[in-house]
């Protein structure tokens, strides 16, 4: 396949090296660490949400979808939450810190970026899930960095409050393993993507895993007649592997044929069966 003109390359970091003088100079991509549409400091939610809010917080996440009231606050209390602004850093490779992220509320980016500027997603995460550096889980963040698609809430937890909780209780231990099962094996398939497929397929899968991901209709989500992605041209640029112009481009394609319609910051797709059958 051959290469695009300004396309960023779809691949892994070889070699990462500390991004003191970036290849992309004074012009960052949107991806780059340090550069967002919008900078925000980071709040700390704990302090204003009294227990049943931070329960509540909780209740919703798979892993912990059992645990009676008294064990839903003990958790509660050991995990506070902090907010994050779309856009902003949850982690670094500059500032690793041991602690585990449970993603109640948005979606969070995986990805790593080599010396030469390019970048590879290595996970989408999204509500009801973990992550983080976590030795103790077998789970290892290494040169990733962790940026806030939306406007993320997460409950934060220590090692030894990870311990203490999670891993003492069988139910709790039995899911993060097939969490962090199905996490391997989809970044397995992102890199398979990465080496078979043409970036015009790279998009629609993109926008068919993160319409696939978006939580079941319910009573505070009543069903809507098509589903949206909340993404710009540039993130979405950014998560498929390719430059803005390439993904505008075939955007504007995939909306010309009817799969998706195009709005400000927002993605519906019109024709799911079609554009799954595009993403090959």
């Amino acid at each position: 396949m051959a290469a695009e003109a300004g396309a960023v390359p779809y691949c892994l970091a070889d070699g990462a090296e500390a991004l003191a003088g970036p290849a992309w100079g004074a012009a960052p991509p949107p991806w780059a660490p340090g550069r967002r549409e919008e900078t925000h400091t980071m709040t700390d939610a704990a302090a204003d949400a009294d227990a049943d809010e931070r329960t509540w917080c909780l209740s919703e996440v798979d892993i912990f979808c059992d645990l009676s009231e008294p064990e839903m606050e003990a958790i509660a209390r050991a995990a506070p939450m902090k907010t994050y602004s779309a856009g902003e850093i949850l982690h670094a490779p500059s500032q690793p810190s041991e602690v585990l992220f449970i993603l109640k509320r948005g979606r969070v980016r995986i990805f790593r970026v080599s010396a030469d500027g390019r970048a590879l997603t290595t996970a989408i995460i999204t509500p009801g899930t973990i992550f983080g550096e976590m030795v103790l889980l077998g789970q290892h963040m290494y040169d990733n960095y962790a940026e806030a698609l939306d406007d993320v809430t997460v409950c934060v937890m220590s090692r030894a409050d990870v311990h203490r909780f999670l891993l003492s209780d069988a139910r709790i231990a039995a899911r993060i393993t097939a969490i962090l099962g199905r996490r391997l094996a989809d970044l397995e398939q992102r890199l398979s993507d990465s080496v078979f497929k043409t970036v015009a397929q790279r998009i629609a899968t993109t926008l068919t895993t993160l319409t696939t991901a978006q939580p079941p209709a319910g009573p505070l989500r009543p069903v809507g007649r098509h589903p949206q992605v909340a993404l710009t041209h540039d993130q979405l640029a950014a998560l498929a592997g390719t430059s803005r112009e390439t993904c505008t481009k075939v955007l504007r394609d995939y909306a010309d044929r009817g799969l998706i319609r195009l709005a400000r910051g927002r993605i519906t797709v019109v024709d799911t069966d079609r554009l799954k059958d595009a993403a090959g």
